[in-house]
């Protein structure tokens, strides 16, 4: 899946004058008698509001007019589901305690990862924070390899040793999920500068949440990649609420694109509910750190519809400001789109749809009938030198 690269019919980058006329408003609500304070609403000027689509689902109208090819709908179709499905059954099986540990699930933030993989190339690199399980996915590591991870078994694609936060697959690209806030900022311009170094040709991509933007190393990482023109997309997900506060409520700026504007660095606000949309910016962004501009700024402005993990209850926000967004589904307007152009069928989505729930099943199986790792595994892996002597005493 991760190897189809389709060329963005987009406009020129605009992006130091972009501007978003969401600006934050204090509004009050009621959820379960907390307080709330409204996000900014990440559906950008020109974006039509959701309206009903034809299959009775509400959706995003804009989508019904195919800016891209059959292949490539049919591809982030499949791969989203994938990513929902998986991390679906991901948090039933940590109700069940069957998955341990933190687990910070992705659903609602498909578009984000479809929409990259799609615009960049094989050998480009990814890295992120620990809401790390659907890169992998959409990058093509098999599900079985993460889920078996999630389950701390010796078969998963960490060997167990990593869990849900630190998912690695350096076969496609994927230099890992990380547990400390920001910290993937500055070796995301490290990756960027090894391919610099190299002369490779390829890129790092380098996702964050919108709570890891107050880590002052991420500025760091900002003014040295601009300094040495790095080629690295730096993307903030922002889903609203970081680990459940909003941004109204913590950052004047809350168009946090625009801290990219103070290194001069191009940068710019995407509809992250459109993979359209995420596709088109991540593709203007390649193109001109492999053309040795250096970095880009990207602010994916999204929703999760769960908590920040499995522990959060996210009473901060309305049952009514989670419906609104439920109707901007970004795989409910590809669907819409492959069915309106007549890319599929009804009965071609459901069969897909059985095709990825029996993966996710069988996912769940092999994880369960893995081994653990064993006691002598601590001491692999540590040192690249496989036989560093200072392991043991």
């Amino acid at each position: 899946m991760a190897d189809t690269k389709v060329k963005a019919a987009s406009k020129k980058p605009t992006a130091s004058k972009a501007t978003n006329g969401s600006a934050a408003k204090a509004a009050k609500g009621k959820s379960n008698g907390v307080t709330t304070v409204a996000q900014p609403d990440p559906v950008l000027p020109g974006t039509d509001k959701p309206t009903a689509a034809a299959s009775g689902s509400a959706t995003n109208m804009r989508a019904s007019t195919a800016t891209f090819p059959k292949e490539t709908y049919m591809q982030w179709y499949e791969q989203m589901q994938l990513m929902r499905k998986f991390e679906d059954k991901a948090g039933q099986l940590y109700g069940q305690q069957k998955i341990k540990g933190f687990c910070h699930l992705y659903i609602g933030q498909e578009a984000c990862v479809a929409g990259q993989v799609s615009a960049l190339e094989k050998g480009d690199k990814y890295i992120t924070a620990y809401r790390d399980h659907a890169h992998p996915l959409a990058l093509g590591t098999s599900p079985n390899a993460v889920m078996a991870e999630l389950f701390a078994k010796a078969t998963g694609c960490s060997k167990g040793k990593g869990g849900s936060m630190h998912i690695f697959d350096k076969e496609v690209g994927f230099m890992g999920g990380h547990g400390i806030v920001g910290g993937q900022v500055p070796m995301g311009a490290g990756i960027a500068f090894a391919e610099k170094y190299n002369k490779t040709g390829k890129l790092c991509i380098c996702s964050m949440g919108d709570g890891a933007v107050r880590q002052g190393a991420l500025h760091e990482a900002f003014n040295m990649a601009m300094l040495w023109k790095l080629p690295v997309i730096f993307v903030i997900e922002n889903n609203g609420y970081a680990m459940g506060t909003s941004v109204a409520r913590t950052s004047n700026v809350t168009d946090l694109y625009k801290i990219g504007l103070s290194y001069d660095m191009p940068s710019e606000p995407v509809n992250g509910m459109r993979v359209e949309d995420v596709h088109e910016a991540v593709a203007r962004a390649a193109e001109r750190a492999r053309a040795g501009e250096g970095p880009t700024l990207l602010e994916f402005k999204t929703y999760r519809y769960k908590g920040h993990s499995m522990s959060d209850p996210a009473k901060y926000r309305t049952k009514e400001e989670l419906e609104d967004y439920r109707h901007r589904d970004a795989i409910e307007g590809v669907r819409h789109t492959i069915l309106t152009n007549n890319f599929a069928t009804e009965a071609d989505l459901e069969a897909i749809d059985e095709r990825i729930k029996v993966a996710v099943q069988a996912s769940v199986e092999f994880a369960e009938t893995s081994p653990y790792p064993t006691p002598d595994e601590l001491y692999k892996d540590v040192y690249v030198q496989a036989d560093y002597p200072y392991i043991h005493d």
